[in-house]
């Protein structure tokens, strides 16, 4: 593999973030202080668009900056226009960027970084569309006032976006044909954390699958068994919540939180959970199948795969500077790991968050969360 990390922007944090920034800030905090409010992001999400062969990409920023088109022609980074409709309170796309094919137009929805000292100061997370053959950017609604967008899955067949919020934690259904909003209900209560994911996915027959956790307000612990799994089917105005979850690894007691789903196409949907452990759910008989763990003896994770031309999912596991890429082969359930990543001054990749492939099998990873510099996006030639 050849690797090349792609700076737009290179701002160095130094000991700052350990000493004062990680516990020590609260977003006002970040907003006041200008190297930070612009040189703090992180590349949340991407999609590429094989038309135009741009990676766009879903950004964390205090400047309301969210979103920039990295153009592979000409190696460089261009601003489509978003902050012609931002919001000084839109912080990022967090795993919300789709290609809608019936009108070539691009979806995704705003998240949050304040807290709820500013909840009725924010108007919300838009779902926003971008026409790239005219270059126009809209927000088309709020599906909630006040309450911003985690992520959004397109099911195209049925002209429906899914919106995972947070705070609150509801699955929203918006309808691309009329701009319905359809509130589903909640998947968590916000006990022992969120309960959702990075992303659901839809299996073949457009159900969609995540993650929701149980309450137990009784208790002072919800316990190891508490993130479950859920579906929705196509249409259906009812979250269906599964009692059961991903199995643990070791084979004892509870369940593990997911953190990605994933269709890869052949027919399954695929979870990653603790340490970027990946399961196999069949979706016909619900039966989960733990496959493995790539990285055991460190943290980890695995966010994102994406599937390549050899008919393989690549994606990037490890975490804290630590980061390999792998090659995994559903179709006989073996893993590889080929190679730690770094950029070509020895620069470790910190973590990655979410990966897209390209028809020539270039892989593009969006870098996040890094505690001591700006994130990158690392373009990986398989």
């Amino acid at each position: 593999m050849k690797v090349k990390a792609l700076k737009l922007l290179d701002y160095k944090y130094g000991t700052q973030w350990d000493e004062e920034v990680h516990y020590g800030w609260n977003y006002d905090d970040f907003i006041k202080a200008a190297a930070w409010k612009k040189g703090c992001i992180s590349f949340d999400c991407l999609m590429w668009d094989k038309c135009t062969d741009m990676v766009h990409a879903g950004i964390t920023s205090f400047d309301a900056d969210i979103t920039k088109a990295y153009d592979r022609k000409t190696d460089r980074f261009i601003d489509t226009g978003f902050s012609k409709v931002a919001n000084r309170w839109d912080a990022k796309f967090h795993r919300s960027f789709v290609k809608r094919e019936k009108d070539g137009c691009y979806y995704t929805a705003v998240a949050l970084l304040h807290c709820v000292d500013h909840y009725f100061d924010a108007p919300g997370g838009a779902i926003c569309k971008f026409d790239p053959k005219i270059g126009r950017w809209e927000k088309l609604c709020i599906p909630v006032p006040h309450t911003y967008v985690q992520n959004i899955t397109l099911d195209e067949d049925n002209d429906y976006i899914y919106c995972m919020t947070f705070a609150p934690e509801y699955i929203l259904r918006y309808n691309l044909k009329n701009g319905e909003v359809t509130n589903l209900g909640l998947i968590g209560s916000g006990i022992a954390g969120m309960a959702q994911g990075e992303c659901c996915a839809l299996d073949d027959n457009k159900t969609l699958w995540g993650t929701w956790r149980i309450t137990r307000a009784w208790s002072h612990d919800v316990g190891e068994n508490a993130s479950r799994l859920f579906k929705i089917a196509a249409g259906s105005d009812r979250i269906e919540f599964l009692q059961f979850g991903l199995p643990k690894a070791d084979g004892s007691f509870g369940y593990e939180k997911p953190e990605a789903f994933f269709n890869l196409g052949d027919g399954f949907i695929y979870a990653s959970a603790a340490n970027g452990s990946l399961y196999r759910i069949n979706t016909r008989t619900n039966e989960i199948t733990y496959l493995f763990t790539p990285i055991k003896s460190r943290r980890s994770r695995l966010s994102s795969l994406a599937v390549g031309s050899d008919g393989c999912a690549y994606g990037v596991t490890g975490r804290d500077g630590s980061c390999e890429l792998l090659k995994f082969d559903f179709r006989n359930t073996s893993y590889e790991l080929q190679g730690k990543i770094t950029d070509q001054d020895g620069e470790p990749c910190w973590q990655i968050h979410h990966v897209v492939m390209t028809d020539d099998n270039v892989l593009y990873a969006g870098e996040n969360d890094i505690p001591h510099r700006s994130g990158y996006l690392w373009e990986i030639k398989i």
